[in-house]
């Protein structure tokens, strides 16, 4: 619960600071656009996040993005697939490649970080070499299956619109909390993440809940991928979804989760992503700060998270030795 205070307290501050250094931060327009953003970056930071509590990795979630980006409108388009049969393509690879890596992990032994960035560099050259490096997009069709993305619920007595996204997101960090907190599967996780062995020695097939993990990652990168298309329209496969991941993982770290493993919250994440989403559009809002700064910014907070994870495990370490 403090971790959530802290970061909720570090959102407030930043919103309040950027509102009063930029007029155009409280307008309707940007307030629609940051909660989307926010809503959709969410998404791919809860995958991140049940990857990185059983002590894992996932650098390919901006590549899975990019595939499911670019395929589902040229399966659409340019194949002439009904979309049932695109949707169903997409959420089966969105799956295959969390079993994939899953088993990579688990009964090759292979390293997290060595499987999923190989996966980042595959999945992304697989998708410019499918669609020859052209731009894919819905040439302004598919509107009733864009609205899932670009719809809004209207507010009562106000002009002001939730996009569909927030929903979305709802749905899955409910879905989050309660496997991670209320099921038997998400303790299994939190132990495993904790001590693998002694999980391991107690009975829990860990290779399934690994498993499990990034199935769960490679899904929420598909649904991922699915609502950015669909929102912007349109995807070119040399940079849609370049550095996702990070965004990603800076949200979960951020946000509460350990990249120790055995340590996270699904609320801390959904406001951690936002947190990254704000300070980018800070750095656009505010004309003293150079935009060319937005990645020194992620990767200060992925810095400052690990440092703040290491110092509170060495205080607690120090606290129980005392005693």
């Amino acid at each position: 619960m403090k971790k959530i205070l802290g970061i909720l307290g570090l959102l407030v501050f930043i919103c309040v600071m950027t509102a009063l250094m930029s007029d155009r931060f409280l307008t309707q327009y940007n307030i629609e656009n940051l909660l989307r953003r926010s809503a959709l970056f969410g998404i791919l930071s809860i995958g991140a996040a049940f990857v990185i509590i059983t002590g894992g990795i996932d650098l390919s979630i901006g590549s899975v993005v990019c595939l499911v980006g670019c395929l589902l409108p040229w399966m659409m388009v340019d194949q002439g697939l009904s979309v049932p049969a695109a949707l169903a393509i997409v959420a089966a690879m969105s799956l295959g490649i969390g079993v994939t890596h899953g088993l990579l992990i688990t009964k090759m032994r292979l390293q997290p970080f060595v499987v999923t960035l190989c996966g980042l560099l595959f999945y992304r050259g697989l998708t410019r070499g499918i669609v020859q490096d052209q731009t894919q997009g819905f040439q302004g069709e598919f509107k009733t299956l864009r609205a899932v993305s670009q719809g809004q619920i209207s507010l009562p007595g106000t002009d002001f619109g939730l996009p569909m996204p927030c929903l979305i997101l709802f749905v899955v960090a409910v879905a989050a909390i309660v496997f991670l907190n209320l099921t038997v599967y998400g303790r299994y996780m939190l132990a495993l993440g904790r001590n693998e062995t002694a999980t391991r020695l107690s009975g829990v097939n860990t290779d399934r809940m690994i498993i499990l993990a990034y199935v769960i990652c490679g899904c929420l990168s598909g649904l991922g991928g699915m609502l950015f298309v669909l929102d912007v329209g349109s995807a070119l496969p040399v940079d849609f979804g370049n550095f996702y991941e990070l965004y990603a993982i800076a949200g979960a770290v951020l946000g509460g989760c350990s990249l120790r493993g055995g340590q996270g919250t699904i609320i801390g994440v959904v406001i951690g992503s936002a947190v990254m989403q704000v300070l980018k559009n800070t750095i656009t809002l505010v004309d003293w700060i150079p935009t060319n700064i937005e990645f020194a910014v992620i990767g200060a907070v992925i810095l400052g998270g690990v440092i703040a994870d290491e110092g509170v495990k060495r205080y607690a370490a120090r606290r129980r030795s005392a005693k």
